[in-house]
């Protein structure tokens, strides 16, 4: 499966609801697994963004139709890259002409 980073930035809507957050996080691990994928890790970060998850899923399809069940409940908004592995990076590089 392919390895996914998104940032997250909290919304008003889920500042002000900010308590519920674990439960969040573990809904969005269940719609990660509807989509065929798994939430891998989640940090809460300081800085530009208010948080980090990392996940896979077995296309940019799945992980879209995810990320975007998540998005619409309208506690954050996410900015999602796919990541490609120290492995799949050598194998790109080394297939360069």
């Amino acid at each position: 499966m392919a390895t996914y980073i998104t940032l997250l930035r909290y919304t008003q809507k889920g500042i002000e609801s900010i308590k519920d957050s674990p439960k969040r996080v573990d809904a969005a691990r269940e719609i990660f697994k509807n989509f065929g994928g798994e939430l891998r890790q989640f940090y809460l970060v300081m800085g530009e963004y208010d948080a980090v998850a990392i996940g896979e899923a077995p296309s940019d399809e799945a992980v879209a139709k995810a990320i975007l069940t998540v998005a619409a409940k309208g506690t954050a908004q996410t900015t999602t890259f796919r990541a490609f592995t120290e492995a799949e990076f050598r194998k790109i590089v080394g297939d360069l002409p």
